[in-house]
């Protein structure tokens, strides 16, 4: 275990109110007695009790650096169990540096990306589930996200992941058990018991598998393609979505050339929404491209927004709209409304299959209810994290896949009726790939890589 004093700038390199440079490591207070002094005259953190602030300077050769306020954490009760102090200074970035500078000149080393994080997880406080947690509440675009992260540092999946593999650790000790003392332990009725352990355990992995196109979502924005013919108010329906005027409108069909993409905010869900060309034959070259474009990102898209001009008959391109997103999530909508329809919402929605809202762009209706139906197709309206979870990293995904996949062996090896030595084989590879999730599993490399995605000073 590394017992060195490591040191960063904990908050972001800017003017501020404040700044805070965090250590962490055994001999802390040997580095601050050579720079800090109280304003009793006291040297050093020493006898400084924990979770207590002192005021007092950094001093540097008889010179004063900047006033400060030093906060002292011992171990093991604080983020990395090491003795941790933070200096918070003023929020300059000359100053700010100065004191770093000075800090490692007098025994610290400067901190590795996620250092102080990785010290915690190695130190027992988190497990890796959890440290990942740390950069995803840092990188939240929104609050599901927040909240979703804030759920899982908190240890969510980690209890849900315990409870799994305590139970593949005692059923694996039973059949090794069994197999090296046959007189004394028997084996009789374990495969029904076995079975039923085994379809407890797969029903929570496969939950948090499918719990992962959520968590993306969650955590990246949902992927929104707006779809529709030429000046179907597509820009229209963007510029209102963000409330500026984004995208270029007028009444010449073929506006829209290019792929106009933009992060939006609806009731707390993130949404990337995407405004395309519009769909139609066209023999202008850069039109075209403008149209290959939207039908690849609509393939790839979470959600598709359909704009129909409800003042003009439907045609050729809307029917191949109308056919491209019967296989997917959608919601029709049904613009200048204002004007009078050449198509009405019970015709459009019978001949979709998709819900179909009434908007106008240009009066900014109908956008409450989208948002609505946004949130209860996606979220079913709301999000408690008392008790789901959801998966947003990949590698946790893999690793979970990899589990289901070696649980789903033991059931047809008990089908089959199998030799007992099978089941521990697929039985403790569940075990080591959900370890891989918690840390427990893991080699060095891919600790190492996990946290070089940190920032500086966490």
């Amino acid at each position: 275990m590394k017992t060195d004093v490591i040191a960063a700038i904990a908050t972001g390199m800017s003017e501020a109110g404040i700044s805070i440079i965090r250590l962490s490591g055994e001999q802390t207070d040997a580095v601050m007695e050579k720079l800090f002094v109280s304003k009793a005259g006291v040297w050093g953190t020493a006898d400084i009790a924990g979770y207590t602030a002192r005021y007092g300077y950094i001093m540097d050769q008889g010179s004063v650096i900047d006033e400060v306020l030093v906060l002292v954490m011992r171990a093991p009760k604080s983020y990395t169990r090491e003795n941790v102090v933070e200096i918070d200074c003023h929020g300059g970035v000359v100053v700010t540096r100065k004191i770093l500078d000075l800090v490692i000149r007098n025994g610290a080393r400067p901190a590795e990306p996620g250092e102080f994080t990785k010290r915690a997880f190695l130190n027992g406080r988190i497990d890796l589930s959890q440290a990942e947690a740390v950069i995803d509440i840092i990188r939240s675009k929104n609050d599901l996200a927040l909240k979703n992260s804030v759920h899982q540092l908190r240890g969510s999946l980690h209890g849900k992941l315990h409870e799994v593999r305590d139970r593949i650790l005692r059923d694996t000790a039973y059949i090794e058990a069994a197999l090296d003392d046959p007189e004394h332990i028997s084996l009789d009725g374990f495969r029904e018991e076995l079975e039923n352990h085994t379809h407890e355990n797969l029903a929570v992995i496969d939950q948090l598998i499918d719990s992962a196109d959520n968590g993306r979502m969650l955590k990246e924005g949902i992927r929104t393609v707006i779809l529709g013919k030429p000046n179907a108010g597509k820009s229209s329906l963007l510029n209102l979505l963000i409330g500026d005027d984004r995208a270029i409108v007028t009444e010449v069909a073929g506006t829209t050339r290019d792929v106009l993409e933009e992060t939006i905010l609806i009731q707390g869900i993130c949404l990337t929404v995407m405004d395309t060309a519009g769909i139609r034959p066209t023999s202008d070259r850069v039109e075209q491209i403008g149209v290959e474009k939207a039908r690849k990102y609509a393939k790839e898209a979470d959600l598709i927004l359909y704009v129909v001009d409800s003042s003009v008959a439907l045609d050729g391109n809307d029917e191949e709209i109308i056919e491209f997103i019967r296989d997917k999530k959608a919601i029709v909508l049904l613009n200048k409304s204002d004007l009078n329809p050449e198509i009405g919402e019970e015709e459009l929605a019978a001949r979709t299959g998709k819900k179909v809202i009434r908007i106008s762009a240009a009066k900014k209706t109908g956008l409450e209810e989208l948002e609505q139906e946004i949130a209860d197709m996606f979220f079913h309206g709301d999000l408690s994290f008392n008790d789901e979870i959801y998966i947003t990293n990949a590698r946790q995904k893999a690793a979970l896949i990899e589990a289901s996949e070696s649980l789903s062996k033991v059931l047809e090896s008990i089908a089959c009726n199998m030799p007992e030595d099978f089941y521990s084989i697929d039985l403790m590879n569940a075990y080591e790939e959900l370890g891989r999730i918690t840390g427990e599993s893991m080699d060095e490399d891919l600790i190492d890589t996990i946290f070089r995605e940190f920032c500086m000073g966490k």
